[in-house]
């Protein structure tokens, strides 16, 4: 069983972030890592729709914070990052799907990571099809048996199994992580807490 798992969505960029920093965190301590790609809308409209309100009536001064907070966690982590893509939200399903089907071929986190930065740097509609041949040629991976995958049934379920496994355990959004099982963290900003509850559990 790995140390922790990650229920994460590509239209995030706290994802983005975390993606990266739990990627930094295998290099710096070993943790191991089981992702879980999920659907965050899924999550949202099951228990937290006030997302959408929040979208729909922005206040304003929480909105430049949220950008500021941003470009400060890009900063700090030396990501790049376009603030808003053209297109946001985005529909990730195709791009999550594709996560499931490239996890058996080892070639999940290879995907994912040219998956953020297609959408979060170069402003690319990762719902697209013609963009994900995109990240797949650059990744050597067959786009057409690729895309042939992850219409069938099986994957399919398994994405919406994984999206009300993370419900039904707490998750109100995306990234959300569990180390041992049930110790759940939600955000990027949570990384000084994730490692130091995976060195607690080794003691």
């Amino acid at each position: 069983m790995a140390e922790l798992e990650c229920f994460f969505d590509c239209s995030s960029p706290w994802t983005y972030f975390a993606f990266e920093s739990l990627l930094r965190m295998h290099d710096d301590i070993g943790v191991t890592i089981q992702w879980r790609p999920f659907l965050v809308g899924g999550v949202f409209n099951a228990v937290n729709q006030s997302v959408y309100n929040s979208r729909d009536a922005p206040v304003p001064a929480k909105s430049a914070y949220s950008k500021k907070d941003q470009q400060d966690w890009a900063r700090y982590l030396g990501l790049p990052i376009h603030y808003r893509p053209s297109v946001f939200p985005v529909n990730s399903v195709k791009a999550m799907r594709a996560c499931i089907v490239l996890e058996a071929q080892d070639k999940l986190v290879l995907f994912a990571r040219e998956a953020f930065k297609s959408y979060w740097v170069d402003d690319r509609d990762i719902s697209q099809i013609p963009v994900l041949t995109e990240v797949c040629d650059k990744l050597g991976i067959d786009a057409g048996g690729l895309f042939a995958a992850i219409e069938q049934q099986p994957v399919k379920d398994t994405l919406r199994a994984n999206t009300q496994e993370a419900i039904d355990r707490g998750s109100f959004g995306s990234p959300t992580i569990f180390v041992g099982g049930d110790d759940m963290y939600f955000g990027n900003d949570r990384m000084p807490l994730i490692k130091d509850a995976v060195l607690r559990r080794r003691q």
